[in-house]
């Protein structure tokens, strides 16, 4: 652990932390814009699972307010036309995600606890497992959860912080995500900054 450390706090100290900073302000902004943005939010991390992140980032965008509007055939239409890997079942399930808008509202609005919030979601909205689920509460600017990827997974094991489990458990998950709060309070960042230093060690990326 001690090695991966030293890593990141070279990583804070170098030009890329500006650019971690500014995602996370980035992140500030969509819950305070209201639920439409924080519904197509909802549906980018839908999308993600099994699909890399910049393909979703286009498709997010030339989609846009057709995450609101288009009937689940048109959203088809449209993830077909724009190279999407899985048009039918994940149109299907941001169909589906509509029905929870106003509930969603509320929970957001409410002083519900963040483990409960994230059960809920992965409970109610098809397609977003613990992954998805805490990728779309630290996109509308939720600090305290871990997005447990294979790339995480990787620079983890690279680390001989953990063994790559064979299947991510909702207790495995946990496990992990606690080993991940315990590096962040030793580098003194939250799980979403972390994420974004970690996923930028394994892909020279920032994204969200």
């Amino acid at each position: 652990m001690k090695e991966l450390i030293k890593s990141i706090e070279s990583l804070k100290n170098s030009d890329i932390s500006n650019i971690i900073d500014e995602r996370i302000n980035q992140f500030s902004t969509v819950l305070k814009s209201g639920l439409d943005e924080i519904f197509k939010e909802l549906c980018f991390c839908i999308m993600t699972a099994n699909c890399g992140a910049k393909k979703c980032i286009e498709v997010q965008q030339r989609v846009n307010n057709g995450f609101l509007t288009c009937s689940e055939e048109d959203l088809q239409k449209r993830f077909k036309e724009f190279g999407y890997r899985f048009p039918n079942i994940r149109a299907k399930y941001i169909i589906e995600a509509r029905s929870y808008l106003s509930e969603l509202e509320s929970k957001l609005a409410s002083d519900i606890d963040e483990s409960d919030l994230r059960d809920w979601i992965v409970k109610n909205i098809k397609g977003l497992g613990y992954k998805e689920a805490s990728h779309f509460l630290r996109n509308i600017s939720y600090p305290n959860y871990a997005i447990i990827d294979f790339h995480i997974i990787d620079l983890l094991v690279k680390y001989c912080i953990i063994e790559k489990p064979k299947t991510l458990t909702k207790k495995k998950y946990l496990e992990i995500e606690n080993i991940l709060k315990e590096i962040g309070d030793k580098v003194k960042l939250d799980l979403d900054k972390l994420d974004l230093y970690l996923w930028y060690m394994e892909t020279k990326e920032v994204l969200k």
